[in-house]
């Protein structure tokens, strides 16, 4: 498979919603929601690319690394490396419809598994998406991972009960999501979480949970005492707040307060493998990678997906041995300077 004809088919499929930019930064499309872009001005979509791009690299080759190790350990499964796909819905409203939100998911669950990580489906305004992504998940034997809404508690308890049922290995809510206004216009309301309704919801399932949409770090203390497994820095890619700082911005204050305490992930502006080891030097423990593997579904289906995660692994690899990083757990922050 060649990037150059994966972008191409991927262009023509996106027409109308995606332009398959050559560098995507959120200019073209600022303010297309639904769509591909950032709410309002899309500075929330660019803070996340500009939070990374302050991140340079201390090159080194003078070392003992020879083959950098990228396995990686999530609960009982073990990723070839620490990027999983993160959680997308909205295929016709958002990226055009030329595949079904079924055929969508599926290779994203299965796209994953075949590049030896793991998906996420998402939830959202049509309760047969959720639908969707945890029939892929139960097609690959429970190898993937559903993301919640915040809806009402017990539509959320309803939905954890039907991830249980589908054998995934976690589930997890976008507490974000809160102020997505198409979830109200078509009748299926979100809203904020208190305290003490978040930690009823983890306690409702013995799968490990995950809070996503974390951006600050009394918050990620919050899900951490709530009995979160993992949280994912993010700001759902610029999609629900204008003006906010980008995940690289606030990804280190909650890594030194709650590194080994819980997992980390991040999530918004990874383009590359390059970006992946930053966020690794910044504290994550893991990265969730969006918009790049939109482009590879459309352009190639499952295989498309893989082909993309697997360039960014070989680019991963790559920087990590020009930076003299041996293994992915333990990526120290010297390896970056910040401009």
């Amino acid at each position: 498979m060649d990037i150059r004809e994966l972008r191409k088919v991927a262009k023509e499929r996106l027409k109308g919603f995606c332009r398959v930019c050559d560098v995507c930064n959120g200019v073209v499309c600022a303010g297309e929601v639904p769509g591909m872009g950032g709410i309002g001005t899309g500075s929330s979509f660019r803070a996340n690319l500009e939070a990374l791009e302050r991140y340079k690299f201390n090159m080194r080759s003078i070392h003992d690394v020879r083959n950098p190790i990228t396995t990686f350990k999530l609960w009982d499964e073990t990723l070839s490396f620490p990027v999983l796909a993160a959680p997308m819905t909205g295929v016709s409203y958002n990226m055009g419809g030329a595949l079904t939100e079924a055929e969508f998911i599926d290779d994203i669950i299965s796209g994953s598994l075949m590049a030896n990580t793991i998906g996420m489906c998402g939830d959202g305004a049509d309760p047969t998406f959720l639908e969707s992504g945890l029939k892929a998940i139960k097609r690959n034997n429970g190898k993937g991972i559903a993301i919640i809404k915040p809806r009402k508690y017990d539509e959320i308890i309803k939905r954890i009960q039907l991830v249980e049922e589908a054998g995934a290995i976690a589930v997890g809510i976008d507490v974000d999501a809160a102020g997505l206004v198409i979830m109200a216009m078509k009748g299926q309301p979100v809203e904020p979480k208190s305290i003490d309704e978040l930690k009823a919801i983890i306690g409702s399932t013995k799968l490990p949970f995950i809070v996503k949409g974390i951006m600050t770090l009394s918050e990620a203390i919050i899900a951490a005492e709530c009995g979160a497994s993992a949280i994912v820095v993010s700001n759902h890619g610029g999609r629900i707040l204008d003006h906010t700082l980008g995940a690289a911005d606030v990804l280190p204050e909650i890594a030194i307060n709650l590194k080994n305490k819980i997992l980390i992930f991040a999530d918004g502006g990874v383009r590359s493998g390059a970006d992946v080891l930053k966020l690794l030097a910044l504290g994550a423990d893991a990265v969730l990678l969006g918009r790049p593997l939109i482009i590879g579904a459309f352009g190639g289906r499952r295989e498309g997906v893989a082909f993309i995660l697997d360039k960014i692994r070989s680019e991963l690899t790559h920087a990590m041995l020009l930076t003299g990083v041996e293994n992915v757990k333990n990526v120290s922050r010297d390896i970056l300077v910040k401009m």
